[in-house]
């Protein structure tokens, strides 16, 4: 008797739009969010994903058969796909996972995968992907330390050659902290991004006001949020 057909856990499907941070800003892609995360963030602009306290996570999450997600990216016409969440890699060892990102590679799509760094991928994951945007917290996010940086999964990301750094920030102290964690994890600056936090324009002008200078002086690269300047804060654009 055949099993369950493989699947995931997904928040939704959009496309096409465009990458709205960090190395493919502006670039033309469709997105796949996926629901879970492991962690709290007190600033989440997708608290959808996971935060039952707030969201009824049975109504906004759903299980789809791998092939109607593949089914449903390909028909976007978008040969670029993002792989957000929630944090994406907790269900890497589904069998929907692999089958996804075979079935959209297979057809010639490049995938990327969105993390916050606590995750270590698979091999599979690795090879199949063509980047990681890791995401790893800082103090501002309210999760504690030991829950927000793995050491071992910040080193696995940078050792596929795949792996771009990306910080969410608000004022001078946070690039700061972002140095001093990159520093202390052997993270070159020219892999990371610099980007500030904020879910509408002013917020978002004001604060890159503030943080263009330090990280530029660190040697980081420096991104804004395309999608919010955009669309300001819809979901699925």
């Amino acid at each position: 008797m055949n099993g369950p057909a493989p699947s995931l856990v997904v928040s939704e499907i959009f496309g096409p739009t465009v990458s709205g941070e960090g190395p493919t800003l502006g670039q033309r892609c469709s997105f796949l969010r996926l629901g879970g995360c492991n962690l709290t963030c007190t600033w989440c602009d997708s608290a959808w994903t996971w935060d039952a306290s707030r969201f009824d996570l049975r109504a906004e999450l759903h299980r789809m058969d791998a092939d109607d997600v593949v089914d449903r990216l390909l028909a976007t016409g978008v040969r670029f796909v993002i792989v957000s969440g929630g944090e994406p890699l907790l269900q890497q060892r589904y069998d929907g996972w692999g089958a996804v990102l075979r079935g959209l590679t297979g057809a010639g799509v490049r995938v990327e995968a969105e993390t916050n760094g606590t995750v270590e991928p698979t091999e599979e994951t690795a090879r199949l992907l063509s980047r990681f945007v890791v995401s790893p917290k800082l103090a501002h996010s309210g999760v504690a330390e030991d829950r927000r940086i793995n050491g071992p999964a910040l080193k696995a990301l940078a050792a596929t050659g795949k792996a771009a750094f990306k910080f969410v920030c608000r004022d001078a102290d946070d690039v700061a902290e972002v140095a001093a964690l990159t520093a202390a994890h052997g993270i070159p600056a020219r892999r990371v991004w610099v980007m500030p936090e904020g879910t509408d324009s002013a917020t978002l002008a004001g604060r890159l006001s503030v943080i263009a200078d330090p990280a530029v002086a660190a040697g980081f690269n420096v991104t804004t949020r395309l999608h919010v300047h955009a669309w300001g804060d819809a979901r699925g654009r």
